[in-house]
C-alpha cells in the first residue's frame, strides 16, 4: 500500500517525542503522517512492560506543559509513575487532542530515502506502506534497540527467555519457578526486586555492580495535587534551565563545605529519595575526582550497611569507577533481596557464563537449571534505533554505514550533514540522549526544529542540512565538554561500551539543559547560519 500524496512531516515513533511533535505540528497547520511500529502509544511505556517498570523522574516534571488545560485535568497518583500510569497519560494526551487519526500503528519503518530530485523523503515501513514528506521526524527513542549477549547456545535455551523490553501484555507467572535475569542496570534493579518474593528461586547474574539511590515514593493526595498544580507555572520555567531539565539543580560547591557539612547535605538528599542525590547536590561530581570519591564511598558505606552477608555485600559494591558516571538507577529494597535465602548472586566477571544447554547456564564452577531467563542487558543506546533502519542521505550515502566508518556526529543531536530534512530528538550529542528528563528535551528540541522548518518555508526554499564545518565544529565542542567529565573514562552506555565494535565516545551532551538551550537559541537567532537552506 502506497500513500497517495505527499505530505509535510512524517514523525517516527508515538513515545513522548512522537505524541509531542504530532500535537504541534498538526496544530500549525503542517500535514502530518506518524508511523508506530506497536499497536499503540507508549514508545518506552509501550514496549518495557516488565515487573517494576516506573519512572526516575518525578511525575510532575514528567510530563507535557504545553496545555493548561491538560495539566488541570491529569492527577498523578503518585511521585514516581509506574508504566502502566505514563502509558495510560500518553494515551490520555493522544484522546484529548485527537491525534490517534494522524498515527498509522503497526507500521515499523525499516527504510527512508531522501530523494534529491524532489527534496523530500520517501518513507518504507515493514508491511509494505509508502509516504513521502518533505521533513523527516525521528522520535523512535534513545534506549529502544534491545542488546542481546552473546552467549553461545541461548538461542537453544528450553526454557522460557526473553529481553526485558519484550515482555508480554498478557501476564507472565513467576509462581514456584527458578528464574535467572542477567544484568543489573536501571532496568534489572527494577525487575530483581519486584520479583524475588515471587519466584522459587532466583539466580542474578551480574558483571558490573551499579550504585544506587533508594527512591521515596509516597502516592498523592488530591491536596498534594492541588499544591503541585500550583507550582506548574514555576516548574514548566525551572526545568528548561536546569542541567538535566529537572526541578531541582546543584545547589551547593563542594568545596565550600567542609567535611562534615557535606556529609549532612549527602544524608539531607539521601533521605529525599531522588536522582537530586546526583544531578542536585554537587556539580563537582562530575568533574573531580576527590568530589566524586568522597560521595562515591558513602554510597558503598549505604549498601554495606542493607546487606547481611560481608562478601554478597562487596560484590554489589562498584570498585572500579565513579559515583554518577554511569546511568544511577532509584530502588525500593533491591540490596536487601539478597539478604534472602533463594535468592543467589553470581558474579560473572569471576564465574563466567560459559554457554547455555538445554535449560541449564553452564558457569566456570557450577550448572543452574532455570524454569525463565530474563535478559535484563540493555540496549544499543542512541544509535541502534537510527541505524536499524536504512536512513538513505544524498548520493545515497547510508547513516549507518556513514556512523561505523566516520564515528558518529550529529549537529546539536538534531541534524546530520548529507541528510537534509532529516530531524533527530533525543539523539547523540544531545543532552536527551541521556543527561535530561525526557519531557523537557523534547519541549526544547522539537519546538527548536518548529523554528527551523519555518524558517526554511519564510525564505521559499525546500530544504535544510548542516554545514560539515558546522557539525565538526559541535562535534569537537561535545567532546571538549565531555573530556572534562569522569563520565568519558567510564565503560557504560554512556560511552558505548556495552556493544561489541562500537566506537568508544560519550554519546550525550554533557555540558547541561541549559547551556545546550543557550546553544540552539544561538542558532535560530543568526538565522540558522550555521545550515545550508536551498
Amino acid at each position: 500500500m502506497k500513500g497517495n500524496k505527499q505530505i509535510d512531516i512524517t514523525i517516527v515513533g508515538t513515545g513522548f517525542t512522537g505524541v509531542f511533535a504530532t500535537h504541534k505540528f498538526t496544530s500549525l497547520g503542517y500535514s502530518v503522517q506518524t508511523l508506530e511500529a506497536g499497536d499503540g502509544i507508549g514508545g518506552t511505556w509501550y514496549w518495557n512492560r516488565y515487573p517494576g517498570a516506573r519512572t526516575d523522574s518525578e511525575s510532575y516534571v514528567y510530563q507535557y506543559f504545553f496545555s493548561e488545560e491538560l495539566l488541570e485535568e491529569w492527577n498523578w497518583e503518585e511521585k514516581f509513575p509506574a508504566q502502566e500510569e505514563t502509558e495510560r497519560y500518553l494515551n490520555f494526551v493522544a484522546e484529548k487532542f485527537d491525534l490517534k487519526k494522524f498515527m498509522r500503528f503497526k507500521s515499523k519503518v525499516i527504510e527512508a530515502k531522501f530523494l534529491e530530485e524532489s527534496n523530500c523523503w520517501k518513507v518504507a515501513t515493514e508491511d509494505g506502506y509508502e509516504i513521502q514528506s518533505q521533513f523527516l521526524l525521528m522520535g523512535s527513542g534513545l534506549l529502544s534497540k534491545a542488546q542481546l549477549p552473546d552467549i553461545e547456545g541461548i538461542e537453544k535455551f528450553t526454557g522460557k527467555i526473553l529481553h526485558t523490553s519484550q515482555w508480554p501484555k498478557e501476564d507472565l507467572s513467576l509462581d514456584k519457578k527458578n528464574v535467572g535475569i542477567i544484568g543489573t542496570g536501571a532496568t534489572g534493579i527494577q525487575v530483581i526486586q519486584s520479583i524475588a518474593p515471587k519466584v522459587k528461586h532466583l539466580t542474578v547474574f551480574q558483571r558490573t555492580p551499579n550504585y544506587t539511590i533508594p527512591m521515596n515514593n509516597p502516592k498523592f493526595s488530591q491536596q498534594k495535587m492541588e499544591e503541585l498544580k500550583r507550582q506548574y507555572p514555576e516548574i514548566k520555567q525551572t526545568r528548561q534551565n536546569t542541567f538535566a531539565g529537572f526541578f531541582y539543580d546543584f545547589e551547593s560547591s563542594f568545596h565550600e563545605l567542609n567535611q562534615q557539612e557535606r556529609l549532612a547535605c549527602m544524608e539531607k538528599y539521601w533521605k529525599e529519595g531522588s536522582l537530586s542525590f546526583w544531578i542536585g547536590q554537587f556539580p563537582e561530581i562530575f568533574f573531580e575526582e576527590e568530589a566524586n570519591r568522597e560521595i562515591s564511598q558513602f554510597v558503598r558505606n549505604k549498601i554495606r550497611s542493607r546487606v547481611n552477608d560481608p562478601i554478597t555485600a562487596e560484590k554489589l559494591i562498584p570498585k572500579d569507577y565513579g559515583f554518577g558516571t554511569r546511568r544511577v538507577p532509584l530502588e525500593t529494597n533491591y540490596y536487601e533481596v539478597y539478604n534472602q535465602p533463594h535468592v543467589s548472586l553470581v558474579d560473572v566477571k569471576t564465574n563466567t557464563i560459559n554457554k547455555i544447554k538445554g535449560n541449564k547456564v553452564i558457569l566456570n564452577d557450577q550448572e543452574i537449571s532455570l524454569d525463565i531467563l530474563i535478559l535484563a542487558t540493555g540496549f544499543d543506546a542512541g544509535t541502534g534505533a537510527l541505524t536499524a533502519i536504512d536512513l538513505y542521505g544524498k548520493d545515497g550515502r547510508l547513516l549507518r554505514d556513514d556512523w561505523k566508518q566516520n564515528g558518529v556526529s550529529t549537529f546539536l543531536g538534531m541534524q546530520v550533514h548529507g541528510y537534509p530534512n532529516m530531524f533527530l530528538v533525543n539523539a547523540p550529542m544531545s543532552p536527551g540522549a541521556a543527561f535530561c528528563n525526557v519531557p523537557t528535551c523534547v519541549d526544547q528540541q522539537v519546538t527548536w526544529i518548529e523554528n527551523c522548518i519555518k524558517h526554511v518555508l519564510s525564505k521559499g526554499k525546500n530544504a535544510i542540512e548542516p554545514s560539515k564545518i558546522s557539525e565538526k565544529k559541535w562535534g569537537e565542542h561535545h567532546d571538549e565538554v565531555a573530556e572534562s567529565t569522569l563520565v568519558h573514562k567510564t565503560d557504560s552506555w554512556y560511552t558505548g561500551t556495552n556493544v561489541k565494535g562500537k566506537a568508544r565516545r560519550v554519546i550525550p551532551y554533557c555540558g547541561g539543559v541549559g547551556e545546550y538551550k543557550n546553544k540552539c537559541d544561538e542558532v535560530t537567532a543568526n538565522d540558522f547560519i550555521d545550515c545550508q537552506i536551498y
